[in-house]
C-alpha cells in the first residue's frame, strides 16, 4: 500500500537558487509560500492562478453590489450587472442567478476560484449561444 505525499506548500528563499526547478514546479501546480529570514514571506503562483483570484474578487464585488440592493428579484438585479443574462428565458435567469451565487459561496468557502468562474463562464457561454440563435432548431437524433 502506497501513501501519497501531500504537495509541498512552503519553501525557504534559499531553495529558489538551490532547487528552483522544484519550487517553480510546485508553484505551477498551486500557490507556494516562500519564507525569508528577515522579512515577510512571499507567495509564488502561476499567472493563471493569480488571474483566477482576481476574477473571483471581481465577481465578489459584483455580487456584493447585487446583494445590497433590494429592487426586484435576484435575477433582475444580477442581469443589471451581467447583461448577457437577458438572453436567457426568465426561468433560466433565476436558475443562473442561483447557480452563480451558490458556486461563488463554495469558491469563497474552499478558496477554489475555479468553481465560481466555471459556473459564470458556463452560463455566459449558454447565453451567448442562445443569442446567436443556436439551439433553436429541433434536434434530430440518429438511431444506431
Amino acid at each position: 500500500m502506497s501513501t501519497l505525499t501531500p504537495p509541498r506548500t512552503t519553501f525557504q528563499s534559499s531553495e529558489l537558487s538551490r532547487a528552483s526547478a522544484d519550487v517553480f514546479a510546485a508553484a505551477a501546480d498551486h500557490p507556494v509560500r516562500v519564507t525569508r529570514r528577515d522579512s515577510e514571506a512571499l507567495v509564488l503562483m502561476s499567472e493563471s492562478a493569480d488571474q483566477a483570484r482576481a476574477s473571483l474578487l471581481e465577481l465578489a464585488a459584483q455580487l456584493v453590489a447585487v446583494s445590497t440592493s433590494s429592487d426586484g428579484s435576484l435575477a433582475s438585479r444580477m442581469s443589471d450587472r451581467f447583461p448577457w443574462m437577458l438572453a436567457l428565458r426568465p426561468v433560466d435567469q433565476e436558475a443562473c442567478a442561483n447557480d452563480i451565487l451558490t458556486a461563488a459561496r463554495a469558491s469563497f468557502a474552499t478558496n477554489q476560484p475555479h468553481l465560481a468562474i466555471a459556473e459564470l463562464t458556463s452560463w455566459r457561454e449558454t447565453a451567448t449561444a442562445i443569442a446567436a440563435g443556436l439551439g433553436q432548431e429541433p434536434v434530430e437524433w440518429l438511431d444506431d
